[in-house]
């Protein structure tokens, strides 16, 4: 089982590798805001528990098993921030959210969200029914529009 603060690490040396090959200890310092001693302190034991390749002064890679860690986080940060922008939550919020919540999420949980999101973003414009809670979110009033009342709907007859 791993930490909340080792998911991280292997997160942003993952983004950090894919960018340039791999990462050294003032790309993780600059990522994730963390002190020089913090991050040579943790890269030693991602080394030792297997999940990097880290020689000192030099780069740090991932492992097998350090990737798997790594790409299963960043595909629930992904999905997670995703969902919190398609219900219009602020995009610095929704990404700052979903790194706190990506630990603590329910398998069940993030299966289902995952589906959600999936479904939501197979919509050119997406569905009609977002629209209506965007517009419940920000006048509280709920609408229905039918195809009868659509010239009339201030969701979509009147913008």
């Amino acid at each position: 089982m791993t930490t909340e603060r080792t998911e991280d690490y292997l997160e942003a040396l993952d983004i950090i590798i894919e960018e340039k090959g791999y990462a050294q200890v003032k790309d993780i310092t600059k990522f994730l805001g963390v002190g020089p001693s913090s991050v040579t302190e943790m890269f030693q034991k991602l080394s030792k528990a297997g999940y990097i390749n880290y020689e000192k002064y030099g780069g740090a890679t991932l492992t097998a098993k350090g990737k798997t860690i790594a790409k299963k986080t960043r595909k629930k940060h992904n999905t997670l921030r995703e969902f919190l922008l398609i219900i219009g939550v602020n995009e610095k919020i929704a990404d700052a959210d979903a790194c706190r919540i990506e630990h603590v999420v329910n398998p069940e949980t993030m299966a289902r969200l995952t589906k959600f999101v999936e479904f939501v973003q197979r919509f050119e414009e997406g569905p009609r029914w977002l629209d209506h809670f965007k517009y419940f979110y920000e006048t509280g009033e709920y609408v229905e529009c039918t195809p009868k009342t659509a010239s009339n709907c201030p969701v979509h007859g009147n913008k």
